[in-house]
């Protein structure tokens, strides 16, 4: 079965080597700079999700939701926000000896698409830079808040900007058996689901949608499984 990434690449030509074999896309990128709009598709037998959670880490619900992530064998991406993860250190190495991947989400989330590039930039990298602080790694991924983010930011540069493919607006509905019904409705194999991490309803959906879908021979991936394959 097919399956279309979506994400967003900064990607310098030059430098980036794409590799379609067998039916797969495989990507290797060694430096981004420039924002292009992209579709990856992959072909494999094995009926593959991917689990995000935006917003973390909460004080709340990331350590009861990373026991039930590991209880079900799951692996996730955290997009997390620098201004929490700087306030909540102990959660964000947490996430990352549990083997989950941390991405950006911006240090105060705001809307990267309407404030200066200067200003953009300062966010990203402040939450990069806390990030590595904490775990001794940069995060490749970006995530902006509501998906807005502005072309040709020097700051995104070896960063890959993921949206996602099924949002049940967890955020606002705050109600697990819609959050639930919503996503079992949509997702189909290669999906990314967007969930947040602080809310009671999303973490007791999140381990339904895994339950569910796993008994249907689905597998949870982070997304650099989903993005590219690497040789």
């Amino acid at each position: 079965m097919s399956r279309i990434r979506k994400a967003l690449i900064w990607m310098n030509l030059a430098l980036a080597v794409l590799v379609i074999a067998a039916g797969a896309c495989r990507i290797r990128v060694n430096h981004l700079v420039n924002a292009e709009s992209m579709n990856i598709k992959k072909t494999s037998g094995i009926k593959e999700v991917a689990l995000t959670f935006d917003d973390g880490p909460s004080p709340e619900c990331t350590k009861d939701l990373l026991e039930g992530l590991k209880e079900r064998n799951v692996k996730a991406t955290f997009f997390v926000i620098g201004e929490k993860a700087e306030a909540y250190p102990d959660l964000i190495k947490k996430i990352q000896d549990d083997g989950h991947i941390i991405g950006n989400h911006s240090y105060t989330h705001v809307n990267l698409g309407i404030l200066s590039k200067k200003d953009a930039c300062e966010q990203i990298r402040k939450t990069n830079d806390v990030i590595y602080q904490i775990t001794g790694e940069y995060p490749q991924f970006l995530r902006s808040p509501f998906g807005s983010t502005q072309k040709n930011l020097d700051c995104q540069m070896n960063m890959i900007e993921v949206l996602w493919d099924v949002d049940p607006r967890d955020w606002e509905v705050q109600n697990k058996e819609k959050v639930v019904n919503k996503v079992m409705t949509d997702v189909k194999d290669g999906d990314i689901i967007l969930l947040h991490d602080g809310y009671d309803s999303s973490m007791l959906a999140a381990f339904e949608i895994i339950d569910r879908l796993q008994a249907q021979g689905y597998e949870f991936v982070t997304v650099d499984k989903l993005i590219f394959e690497l040789p």
